[in-house]
């Protein structure tokens, strides 16, 4: 495309988003639009389900934690026999304990990438699950205090418009609601 092309493309969006925050601009003006801010970075960092969701995970995995702990242990220990007592070894028993060492260390450097992966998946499928559950309740929250535009990007927010901590406020007590018997 030439750069003739690109410059009249660029300029038919600009005239369409003018026009749009222009019709904006009238329909607010008549009808009084409520609009509002919500900072969803900010509820996923601070949400009462996001701690939940991260010590869930913490729980699920902490079994693997502790395995990859027991190696680390076990492969130290071997280190420390063979720097103590690798000069009166016969050679060969220190060749046989420096190649159980190379394959422990193997062992353990594969258990910790496939622990790390599946972490990283497992944490990645909860989070997007608990990003569509905020984005449910702050849609509830709009709709139940009026709003007609609820914006999650901006390059300036005021502090009227931001709901952010109101939202964060709902999410709490809906987390104290669902984790009372």
């Amino acid at each position: 495309m030439s750069i003739k092309g690109k410059v009249k493309k660029s300029m038919n969006g600009i005239i369409v988003l003018v026009g749009f925050l222009l019709s904006l601009t009238e329909v607010g003006a008549q009808e009084n639009m409520k609009i509002g801010f919500v900072n969803v970075e900010q509820l996923l960092g601070q949400a009462p389900q996001t701690q939940a969701v991260m010590m869930a995970l913490q729980e699920e995995f902490a079994p693997r934690e502790r395995e990859i702990v027991a190696m680390q242990q076990s492969l130290q220990g071997r280190g420390e026999t063979l720097e103590r007592d690798g000069a009166v070894m016969g050679e060969e028993e220190r060749a046989n304990l420096e190649r159980d060492i190379r394959n422990e260390q193997r062992d353990l450097e594969r258990s910790v990438n496939e622990f790390n992966e599946d972490f990283d998946i497992r944490r990645n499928e909860e989070l997007a699950l608990l990003q569509r559950l905020l984005l449910q309740e702050v849609q509830i929250f709009a709709s139940s205090a009026g709003y007609d535009l609820l914006l999650s990007q901006a390059v300036f927010v005021s502090g009227t418009v931001n709901i952010t901590e109101a939202v964060l406020r709902q999410l709490e007590e809906s987390s104290a609601v669902n984790a009372a018997p």
